[in-house]
Parts: C-alpha cells; sequence; structure tokens
C-alpha cells in the first residue's frame, strides 16, 4: 500500500467494484491517514484525536514515511500455481499465536 500510495497508484489498492461506486478522494485520505498510523517511529504517528481530525476535515496531510513493517516483495499473480508462488516471508520464519491454557 505504502509503495503504491507513493507512486501516486493509490488508487490501486482499493477493489474496482467499490472504488467506481465510491468517493475515491475520501477513500484514498483514508490510506493516507492509514499509512501515517503506521510510520516506523511512534513519535511520528498522529493521535487518534488527529486521526479523526485528518478524516473529518480536507486540510493538507503530511506525507507519510516508510511503515516500520515495509517489506518490498514482488506480487503474486491470483491465477498463477501455487508451484510458482513466491513466499511473503524473506526469512522462512513462521507466526504462532500463543493461547492460554
Amino acid at each position: 500500500a505504502w509503495k503504491l500510495f507513493m507512486e501516486d497508484k493509490g488508487y490501486e489498492i482499493i477493489h474496482a467494484p467499490i472504488r467506481d461506486t465510491s468517493n475515491l478522494s475520501s477513500m484514498l485520505r483514508s490510506i493516507h491517514v492509514g499509512l501515517l498510523c503506521v510510520q516506523k517511529s511512534p513519535d511520528e504517528r498522529p493521535n487518534m484525536s488527529y486521526v479523526v481530525q485528518m478524516l473529518t476535515s480536507e486540510s493538507t496531510l503530511p506525507l507519510p514515511k516508510m511503515p516500520g513493517f515495509f517489506l518490498e516483495r514482488e506480487m503474486v499473480d491470483e491465477g498463477s500455481s501455487s508451484s510458482n508462488n513466491r513466499t511473503c516471508s524473506i526469512n522462512d520464519v513462521t507466526n504462532s499465536i500463543v493461547e492460554a491454557r
């Protein structure tokens, strides 16, 4: 999302049927605010009252910085076979959900 947004292609993030029937500028503004909320440094992230203000006004928003968890990878074509798919992880680490007994 961050890479597309920075290339002025934020509209590509939005599913086409929704993009064609809704207010594109408000959707792009929501994406912009979301990217501000995931910046690497917590000090650069807006607090919730500022998020609400940004979403309800038409003021100019600051340019988001790279998210702290950004990993550049090639997009996988949905029509490709699973044997040709690239892994989403660059370090082969697995995630586990910890549950209480």
